[in-house]
């Protein structure tokens, strides 16, 4: 392990990777060289049962000013939204009316800010790609102190992709700049210790954090989880909610039978025997929204326990060093994921949420119904559906044709109020005064393009062919 290992850690020293960064990648891959599977096996766990849920929580109270001033925001802002052919950072995506992602992130973090007189820090943890245009764009808020690399970033690590064949750090001499791999959202707890920002916080008497994803417009910091994460004594809360026929794929949450300790259990970690019980959505009814709450002081104290480094499940990627040409070298890509360390912590908790605070963005069609008068975004950076619908999304579904947020801004903005669902097959453009009730399905497979006339369409098939 040491000789091999002798590479890597030499290569992520040349390139100003700190020890937290290096020992938490050395341990993935020791776990790598031992060919772990990590399974988790049906017989060893338990549903997880009896979570406090949010309408309980946020009865009981909000957090007050002094509780405030002890948290920080952690928004995960490494991501560049390239599967929806963006060439920057997902988080300066437009909302509606020129916002981005990251305004209503810093209206957020304002508005909580003014009601209540408290210092709510923000951190980004960005990455190498998405630093530069982030700290650009919030050059505008330079007078409320957002501006500042060093009072607003945490900047993510990045590890050496492995040679699939010898094992060893891949050399491609075409880009050596392929030869990094980001190490997944697991990377905050060593990038918090190995940038000194934990210390930090500590000294400044920050001692808690929310931390969720950027492109989770539904995760905002909730003064009422605040007090009742503070009021708990919890090292680790997680934000869950009810898993559905659509989430049947995805990770659920779990009890551990030997320790009774709640952890995450994804697909890959699933033996095929146990397939059944996994998509079991009555059975485990959770999955995990990655909005976390994190107790610095016991952080601090969980990391000195496991010598620095907390034990979290290594996830195995086989990619090409090249990811656009599958003729390149084969490489294994190791990630950890952030959720996971749940399982580290004794005395971690769980709540469940309602879907509305997961709302992520990931599609272009996640994205036509945000632009629409489905939603609305409020003065203090919440972005939330019309009352009228009960909390229930439109579904939309679109074809190849609108891979990209470019092909989105092109379709025109119909009315989706009253949209159920919408399904799209085709090249069309709406005309000003389109609106959507039901569920409506427009085709187009002439190969040209079709303009949607104005006008009401509720319960429909309309063939533009």
């Amino acid at each position: 392990m040491k000789e091999k290992f002798d590479a890597f850690e030499m290569k992520m020293a040349a390139a100003g990777m700190g020890d937290a960064a290096t020992r938490a990648f050395g341990r993935n891959y020791a776990a790598l060289l031992r060919n772990e599977s990590g399974m988790i096996p049906e017989e060893v766990i338990l549903p997880a049962e009896g979570l406090a849920s949010f309408d309980e929580i946020a009865a009981a109270g909000d957090a007050d000013a002094a509780l405030l001033s002890q948290a920080v925001v952690i928004k995960l802002n490494g991501g560049l939204g390239t599967g929806m052919g963006l060439q920057g950072p997902k988080s300066l995506l437009v909302v509606q009316d020129q916002v981005n992602f990251l305004d209503l992130m810093v209206r957020q973090i304002l508005d909580l800010r003014k009601a209540s007189g408290a210092k709510v820090r923000l951190l980004l943890m960005n990455s190498f790609s998405t630093s530069a245009q982030t700290l650009q764009h919030l050059e505008k808020y330079r007078a409320e102190g957002l501006s500042e690399s060093g009072e607003v970033e945490l900047m993510q690590n990045q590890v050496p992709k492995i040679d699939a064949a010898s094992l060893e750090p891949v050399v491609w001499s075409a880009d050596s700049d392929l030869e990094w791999c980001p190490p997944g959202h697991g990377d905050l707890y060593p990038a918090l210790v190995g940038s000194g920002w934990l210390d930090r916080l500590l000294a400044e008497g920050v001692k808690y954090a929310f931390v969720s994803n950027s492109d989770n417009l539904g995760a905002i910091l909730d003064p009422a989880i605040l007090r009742h994460f503070a009021d708990s004594g919890s090292p680790f809360l997680m934000e869950v909610t009810r898993r559905t026929a659509a989430d049947r794929k995805g990770g659920h949450l779990a009890v551990r039978r030997a320790d009774a300790r709640l952890l995450l259990r994804e697909v890959a970690q699933c033996p095929a025997e146990d397939m059944e019980a996994f998509q079991d959505i009555e059975r485990h009814r959770y999955f995990n929204t990655n909005s976390l709450w994190l107790r610095l002081d016991l952080l601090k104290e969980q990391l000195e326990a496991d010598a620095g480094v907390l034990p979290l499940p290594m996830i195995r990627n086989q990619k090409t060093v090249d990811p656009r040409d599958k003729s390149s070298t084969p490489v294994i890509q190791l990630e950890i994921a952030m959720g996971a360390a749940i399982e580290c912590f004794e005395g971690a908790a769980a709540i469940e949420v309602p879907r509305s605070r997961f709302a992520p963005v990931k599609t272009t069609g996640d994205l036509l119904a945000l632009r629409s008068d489905a939603y609305e975004v409020l003065a203090d950076g919440q972005v939330r559906l019309v009352a009228a619908r009960n909390g229930v999304p439109p579904v939309i579904v679109l074809s190849d044709e609108y891979k990209l947020v470019d092909q989105i801004d092109a379709i025109g903005s119909p009315s989706l109020r009253a949209c159920q669902s919408l399904k799209i097959s085709g090249p069309v453009q709406f005309e000003s005064g389109v609106a959507i009730e039901g569920d409506v399905e427009i085709r187009n497979a002439s190969g040209g393009l079709r303009m949607v006339p104005a006008g009401v369409y509720r319960d429909q098939i309309l063939d533009l062919s």
